[in-house]
């Protein structure tokens, strides 16, 4: 992805982000990335092609700001992710999962069903792998999960809860 597109994708992010994905006029998106109306459908032609980009650009932000770099030892690796995940939540998905709510916004496309099946199966991968819970992705994933919904309502509880959770697994 050039620079300009990652430029472009990370706007439509934020505005996704802030707006949801029916709200914002092309007007708004083109703001938000900052760059002509022309420059936009240039690099974007559709909707559809801006909301898989913005979630292309979060996907990978997600993955860096959580997966990344975790601790060797097992154990803090699976606090950390929790911890992770509370703080990604604070600050960047106070409304729950992004790709969600792009599937709840558009059901029929296929491409945005893929994109969050793979977002989550790399999710859930990566993290078993530094946790050291292979094999058990699917029940780390059901943890991550229940932490990201239940982080707006419970907060610091429902990181302590996911944290037991993931030890219960070891």
């Amino acid at each position: 992805m050039s620079d300009i597109q990652e430029r472009i994708a990370a706007g439509l992010e934020q505005a996704f982000a802030r707006h949801g994905f029916a709200e914002p006029s092309v007007d708004t998106l083109r703001d938000a990335a900052g760059v002509s109306l022309r420059t936009l459908y240039k690099y974007m032609p559709s909707r559809s092609d801006m909301m898989l980009a913005a979630l292309e650009h979060r996907h990978r932000r997600y993955l860096n700001r959580v997966l990344d770099d975790l601790p060797v030892d097992q154990q803090a690796a699976r606090e950390a992710l929790m911890d992770r995940v509370a703080d990604w939540m604070r600050t960047e998905a106070s409304h729950g999962c992004l790709f969600h709510a792009a599937v709840a916004s558009e059901p029929g496309s296929t491409a945005l069903r893929d994109l969050l099946e793979r977002h989550k199966q790399e999710v859930a991968s990566r993290a078993a792998l530094a946790t050291g819970l292979a094999g058990q992705e699917i029940a780390l994933l059901l943890i991550l999960e229940g932490l990201t919904q239940s982080w707006p309502l419970h907060g610091k509880n429902a990181v302590a809860a996911a944290k037991g959770l993931a030890t219960s697994l070891a």
